[in-house]
């Protein structure tokens, strides 16, 4: 609990970067899901480690959680105050500290989003491929282990975080990793904070890899008779060594509310959005096999976007594609689901997920980062229905059920949160018990982001 001589502390160190404004604190309570908590008590704005190291002292001394915030894009309620407590928000702290081109390395603070970092990148010839879909801060996007639409090719937060700073609970600032592209010395520390989603310290700085800017990008839309033949033709891209940069799938209710909200004009029908990255002979050659795949899967009117406007505005569509589908059902919020299955279970994954969404009544248009078996549905309810509700709840469950089942996990993307919890005993078993003893050996108080990915 915020006691008036704990408020008043933070008042005198850090002036005018505390908010208790109910505006600023209900800006710091929201999700951009159907997931819900209460406010913090209180907003920080930090402006260097020092001073979060500092704050972290205070919330020891104090009992008071700390909540570290980004964009705030997450889905799970991983920054949701829900003991109350402090959030931390990166605003800012969100410049580039280091560009090292010869070692394709950047070192920056953690508020920093994506977009901007690669517009800072621009003249170097490099890139941050790591593309979740929404603008997200790159510290939130560690804590959360994020990934997206060019997982399949360029990998996910997991394999291009070389190091990072973390303030712990207790105040200490450590650092993980180096600067070489490979270690042995010791635990793997690096690994353990990304994904970690705040409770076991606050990020502070991270070193990421970079990859060069492709010298020749081609993207295909192909419409497929059926959803099947879609997934399958995933299934048998992957299979045939092919590595895209990215391979996003549409179910029809999702095109169709992408045309709507965007402007597109594509045809009613499941949809592959393909795009490759490389120079211009292989590019050329992964195009035309991957043509030969498609139609070999009845794929029609297979469209290139060789223009970086045509490209840009298709992906463009494609990270609105959340808000398109909301918009198709005014009012609603969503269940948001996310699993990931093996690519060769993909299809039954896909397939039994469809007919489980038509017989309940609930809309729930399906799109997915399917190269590296990942997709949603979107559920659809009116929030003041509690049998909607309840209903869409129950369908993510089964999801989730469905991808342990078939040998996959509960969240390829999004984390865990508090959104996901009923679910981790399930897919770790004892192992999610030896999660719990890693955050009470280094947040013994549970001070930091406390309820969330670990056991009670």
């Amino acid at each position: 609990m915020l006691t008036d001589p704990a408020l008043a502390e933070l008042r005198a160190v850090f002036a005018g970067r505390l908010s208790v404004s109910p505006a600023v604190l209900a800006e710091h309570g929201q999700s951009e899901s159907l997931v819900a908590a209460g406010v913090p008590d209180a907003v920080i704005f930090p402006a260097s480690t020092a001073e979060v190291a500092a704050l972290a002292v205070w919330s020891s001394r104090h009992l008071v959680p700390l909540i570290g915030w980004g964009a705030g894009t997450s889905l799970e309620g991983h920054a949701l105050a829900i003991a109350g407590g402090v959030a931390v928000d990166f605003r800012d702290m969100a410049a580039v500290l280091e560009v090292r081109p010869d070692d394709r390395l950047v070192r920056v603070q953690p508020g920093i989003t994506r977009e901007a970092l690669n517009r800072e990148l621009r003249a170097t010839g490099l890139m941050f491929p790591v593309d979740p879909g929404a603008n997200a801060s790159l510290g939130g996007m560690a804590a959360t282990r994020a990934s997206g639409t060019t997982a399949v090719r360029y990998g996910t937060m997991r394999d291009n975080v070389r190091g990072l700073e973390v303030v712990l609970a207790d105040g200490r600032v450590i650092r993980t990793g180096t600067g070489a592209p490979k270690t042995a010395a010791g635990y793997d520390l690096t690994a353990l904070m990304v994904g970690s989603e705040g409770t076991l310290g606050l990020i502070t700085e991270l070193t990421l890899r970079l990859h060069g800017q492709p010298e020749t990008v081609m993207t295909a839309v192909a419409a497929f008779p059926g959803v099947g033949q879609a997934v399958d033709c995933v299934m048998a891209t992957m299979q045939m060594g092919l590595v895209p940069a990215r391979i996003e799938f549409l179910d029809v209710e999702t095109v169709l509310a992408c045309n709507a909200f965007s402007g597109l004009s594509l045809p009613p029908a499941p949809q592959l959005l393909v795009e490759f990255h490389g120079h211009p002979e292989g590019v050329a050659e992964d195009t035309r096999r991957f043509r030969d795949i498609a139609e070999g899967f009845g794929a029609e009117g297979l469209q290139w976007a060789e223009r970086q406007e045509d490209r840009s505005r298709l992906w463009a569509a494609r990270h609105s594609a959340y808000r398109a589908i909301l918009a198709s059902r005014p009012g609603a919020k969503a269940v948001v689901t996310d699993v990931c299955v093996p690519i060769s279970r993909l299809s039954q994954a896909v397939g039994e997920t469809r007919a489980d969404i038509a017989t309940s009544g609930i809309p729930g248009p399906i799109l997915g980062h399917v190269g590296d078996g990942n997709f949603h549905a979107i559920l659809m309810v009116n929030p003041a229905d509690p049998g909607e509700v309840a209903i869409a709840k129950a369908l993510a469950a089964r999801m989730a059920d469905r991808a342990l089942r078939l040998g996959g996990t509960i969240t390829g993307e999004h984390g865990i949160g508090f959104g996901k919890l009923g679910h981790m005993a399930a897919e770790h078993g004892e192992a999610w018990a030896v999660m719990g003893a890693l955050k009470q050996a280094l947040d013994p108080l549970g001070m930091m982001n406390p309820g969330k990915v670990v056991p009670g």
